[in-house]
């Protein structure tokens, strides 16, 4: 029978095949039509049971319009979203709250429709989606819950990977719970119903829920680059944040008791006495990442008014063997470098504020320099992360054995090399000159703004000018900036006033083409992916020994080390700009323009072309 005129019929529900899609990809000139004549026939599809996405971009073709790109679950992604007419969606995970869409639908019924619910909102549900043409779970949804359901388009892969990850995850944080408020919990259908269960009941450290809510965030943190992972307890619920690209984001919210028993299961790995909890703890753990690298975490307790706050820094020991040129090292930088450490008896600093890559530059350099001729010592608060070619010592203040003591304890292990954490006071500088003056080779730290800062801080802590003029070999400040995505990054304009101001008192010529950020799902849409350090390498040389006295001025020792061949910070990341690695705003957020000026207004009028 003939449908009534002006009726609309929705189409019958139907998955997405093989045979429509490569048809639309010839038919949009992406594909060639023998290729998908070729899979279209073949047996492949009969071989397993893959979303049609999944198994074109498992071919690896090439784009036919753009021969260098490739045909990538990504790009098919996107495109078909667009063929489809629904928004395209990028599974961020650390953008979703996962105990509130867990509780639209159950996890059974999320498989069932092979789709998963991404945002909650007071009057419409989100969803993903890789079957547009599946519409049977939209209207049940939209009876359920009342409210409007809005479709999207994702990547059936993530789909399924987050459908999996995101109800386990949930599964064990309700289960946690349950195992001490059973009766409490019966009903439970949300996960923020569960924040205020469990105030009195202690949960097991060693509960199999709590070693998979660790173990998820173990991982989680390895996938997602973090560098840090901070667990900071609340009133109501406790937070988890990562710290990605030097950015801190919030990860996940759970229950306080949880939180508690996942604090106390990472002391437990950490051989932290876990019933304390009013003092500081430091521990360490090793653990491998979901591709097999061995990683270290450097843990941290710090007691505050709602429970114990733990930190763990994140090591990866493959930073260790980079070239310094990976680190960011133009080549001038890594030529001085390699003939400063390169003396047999001396001091060199590494200055700049934490987080800044100073324990990366010194470990990479110690490993280079650590070859079975050599003994190579370092006393260290805490020790970063343990390396076979060196011997380490950790500070330990309760029994009196601080940097000064440990530099001393080190003078008679007959080292070549040593390696100072930090100088912090006069009696550790003293130590360290002294080992200089004794033919060692010493490496170490200071916490000042730029180079030139580290020989006033040296000379107003107290040490001596005529012993710092007869060991100090060189200074090098460092920071750490964010890259821009080598996968989506594009050519731009580059702004004249931020680029002026960045190369205010250099000759350094503005680059004719220079790249943005625009974003991606590789860089989670914010158009950075890792970071890339910028120094400013000092060569402490005669004309800067004949400066060092009582009235040494800071501007001054800054003024002859530009004449002598300085390149500051903000030159430094003026060509990471001009090399089409960041953009001006990320160098001035570590060198900001206010500083720059006044050093340049300070500086006498032969500055400028001494920087040339």
């Amino acid at each position: 029978m003939a449908a009534p005129k002006g009726k609309l019929i929705d189409p019958p529900d139907r998955k997405v095949t093989v045979n429509e899609v490569l048809e639309a990809l010839s038919g949009d000139g992406l594909i060639a039509r023998e290729l998908a004549a070729d899979l279209a026939g073949g047996s492949a599809r009969r071989r397993l049971d893959l979303h049609p996405l999944v198994l074109i971009a498992s071919q690896g073709w090439k784009r036919l319009d753009q021969p260098d790109h490739a045909l990538d679950l990504e790009f098919l992604t996107e495109w078909f979203a667009r063929r489809s007419r629904l928004p395209y969606f990028r599974i961020d995970p650390l953008k979703i709250d996962v105990a509130r869409v867990t509780g639209v639908m159950s996890h059974a019924y999320a498989a069932r429709f092979r789709i998963l619910p991404v945002e909650v909102a007071a009057d419409h549900v989100l969803v993903a989606t890789a079957e547009p043409y599946v519409r049977e779970w939209v209207k049940e949804l939209t009876h359920i819950l009342r409210v409007r359901i809005k479709r999207v388009f994702a990547n059936p892969v993530e789909i399924a990977r987050y459908l999996d990850e995101f109800y386990g995850l949930s599964r064990s944080m309700r289960g946690a719970v349950s195992e001490r408020a059973d009766e409490e919990t019966v009903g439970i259908t949300n996960l923020e119903q569960l924040v205020e269960l469990g105030r009195s009941g202690k949960l097991d450290a060693n509960d199999q829920h709590i070693v998979s809510i660790v173990d998820w965030l173990l991982q989680y943190a390895f996938e997602q680059g973090a560098s840090d992972i901070h667990i900071e307890p609340r009133r109501e619920s406790g937070k988890i944040r990562f710290r990605i690209d030097g950015l801190l984001h919030k990860v996940y919210e759970m229950p306080m008791p949880v939180l508690a028993a996942v604090t106390s299961r990472i002391k437990a790995l950490g051989r932290m006495d876990v019933v304390e909890k009013r003092r500081p703890q430091d521990g360490r753990v090793k653990t491998r990442t979901p591709k097999g690298h061995e990683v270290e975490l450097r843990l941290s307790t710090m007691p505050t008014a709602f429970g114990e706050k733990l930190v763990m820094r994140i090591f990866n020991p493959d930073v260790l063997v980079r070239d310094f040129r990976q680190l960011g090292f133009s080549a001038r930088d890594a030529e001085i470098w390699d003939e400063m450490v390169g003396h047999s008896h001396g001091i060199v600093l590494v200055t700049g504020p934490t987080g800044s890559g100073k324990t990366t530059t010194l470990y990479s350099t110690l490993k280079r320099l650590a070859h079975p001729a050599v003994n190579v010592c370092t006393v260290e608060d805490p020790i970063e992360m343990v390396e076979p070619s060196f011997n380490q010592m950790q500070v330990q203040h309760n029994i009196g054995l601080d940097f000064a003591a440990g530099v001393r304890t080190l003078l008679r292990q007959d080292p070549d090399i040593i390696m100072v954490g930090e100088i912090r006071d006069l009696e550790t500088a003293k130590m360290a000159i002294q080992a200089a003056l004794t033919g060692h080779l010493v490496l170490s730290t200071l916490h000042t703004n730029d180079s030139v800062s580290a020989i006033t801080r040296l000379l107003e802590i107290g040490v001596p000018a005529y012993l710092l003029k007869a060991t100090l070999l060189g200074v090098m400040a460092q920071r750490l900036v964010r890259t821009l995505c080598p996968a989506c990054k594009a050519p731009g304009d580059l702004d004249a006033l931020a680029w002026d101001a960045l190369v205010r008192g250099s000759a350094l010529a503005r680059p004719d083409a220079t790249y943005v950020p625009v974003g991606c799902g590789a860089c989670r849409r914010t158009g950075f992916k890792g970071r890339v350090g910028i120094y400013e390498t000092l060569v402490f040389t005669q004309a800067l020994k004949g400066m060092v006295g009582a009235e040494c001025d800071t501007f001054d020792l800054r003024n002859m080390a530009l004449r002598e061949g300085l390149q500051l910070l903000r030159i430094a990341g003026a060509r990471k700009v001009a090399e089409g690695f960041t953009i001006p705003e990320e160098i001035f957020k570590v060198a900001p323009p206010e500083e720059a000026a006044e050093s340049v207004a300070r500086a006498r009028p032969e500055t400028s072309a001494a920087s040339r």
